[in-house]
């Protein structure tokens, strides 16, 4: 994926500035497609090149005006297309996953600690996904249906929510495995 289909995704959810982008970014999007503030308003200024996006200026007081952004006609014409376009199922690239195999020829009790702040990092943000699906999805509508927009959020968020999970429960299979090859200090 582009980064400039995860822009055009976020601005079609509500149009912004690059900095409110950036936040958007590194509150939720960014889980699932990360990007600096300088790649954001770097891609921002090509797809203003391109027609993709339209600006406004919003004066503000105080302080110098902003640009907004939104998308523009071929902005939504090219996320049509990618949206259309095979995807290619992700490969799993996992970094601990090669330390944990290559454990075996080392100490793998010596990765233990490593493990556990991995596990502590997907619990953290497991905690942050719940706390963001309760204040987001809590409430049910009336007629207990989510437009499509929110309906799609939530899918993507329980895919999030499902995906922590799993690697909770794996870490902690790892965990359990690397545990049996503590040695006891107190065995001379």
């Amino acid at each position: 994926m582009a980064l400039e289909h995860a822009i055009l995704v976020s601005l079609l959810e509500k149009p912004g500035s690059g900095y409110e982008l950036a936040r958007r970014f590194e509150r939720s999007i960014g889980y699932f497609w990360t990007a600096t503030h300088q790649q954001i308003y770097r891609v921002l200024k090509r797809m203003e090149g391109d027609g993709w996006v339209d600006v406004r200026d919003v004066p503000q007081y105080g302080r110098p005006d902003k640009k907004e952004y939104s998308v523009a006609g071929p902005g939504r014409q090219a996320l049509s297309g990618w949206l259309g376009e095979p995807t290619e199922p992700e490969s799993v690239r996992h970094d601990l996953a090669v330390k944990v195999r290559g454990a075996a020829f080392s100490d793998p009790a010596a990765l233990i600690d490593e493990v556990e702040r991995h596990r502590r990092a997907h619990t953290d943000r497991l905690a942050h996904y719940r706390a963001g699906e309760t204040r987001d999805f809590g409430t049910p509508p009336p007629d207990g249906a989510l437009d499509a927009e929110r309906e799609l959020q939530h899918v993507v968020l329980r895919g999030g929510i499902a995906y922590e999970q799993m690697m909770i429960a794996w870490l902690d299979d790892v965990l359990a495995t690397l545990a049996r090859f503590r040695t006891d200090d107190t065995d001379g």
